[in-house]
């Protein structure tokens, strides 16, 4: 029988505060299990494994950022929409650095397909549009973006900028307005 008051979203938020507290790693069915005071093999009414899980946090994490995305675009352009999506996602990994990193799980096309991570797509494009993007660069710009995004947060979430000076929020606002440099002068295919 299944204790009251457990569900699968119940136990994805569960995980995510435990990823926060403790890493995602950290993030299993039997770990819950211990949270809530209740036999492992009660959880699996809710969730079918660790995977499972893991997979619910992810999809909670992304759905978590476009929702915070989404408010801090309205009524923005150019290179202060670029800004505020930027700040959104550094955010939210400092304040919530294991769904940050559940956020990264990949999925498997049908989940990704359903999942928040096709607002992020969209809303990514929506920015690139105001920089006169059109196929295939907007792809090749979206990539840039996220990686510039993930890799800055992933070492500065490490510790890497803590060593050394400017402060890593003076190098954050020059890597966009860097980025927005790139984009408002893309270089056309094929030029040197």
């Amino acid at each position: 029988m299944a204790r009251a008051g457990l569900s699968g979203e119940v136990l994805a938020r569960a995980g995510a505060e435990l990823a926060d507290e403790e890493g995602f790693e950290a993030v299993t069915v039997s770990a819950l299990a211990r949270r809530f005071d209740v036999k492992v093999a009660s959880l699996y009414s809710h969730v079918k494994s660790s995977h499972d899980l893991k997979v619910r946090i992810a999809l909670l994490a992304l759905e978590e950022m476009a929702d915070r995305v989404s408010a801090a675009l309205a009524g923005r352009a150019g290179k202060d929409a670029l800004a505020a999506f930027a700040n959104v996602y550094r955010d939210y990994a400092r304040e919530h650095p294991g769904r940050f990193a559940a956020a990264q799980t990949r999925l498997d096309p049908e989940t990704a397909a359903a999942s928040a991570g096709v607002r992020h797509a969209q809303m990514t494009r929506a920015i690139l549009r105001g920089y006169e993007l059109e196929e295939p660069d907007q792809t090749h710009a979206v990539r840039l973006l996220g990686s510039v995004f993930h890799g800055y947060v992933s070492l500065e979430l490490a510790g890497g900028f803590s060593h050394s000076a400017p402060d890593s929020q003076v190098s954050w606002e020059r890597v966009v307005d860097a980025l927005d440099a790139v984009l408002r002068n893309w270089p056309a295919e094929g030029s040197p």
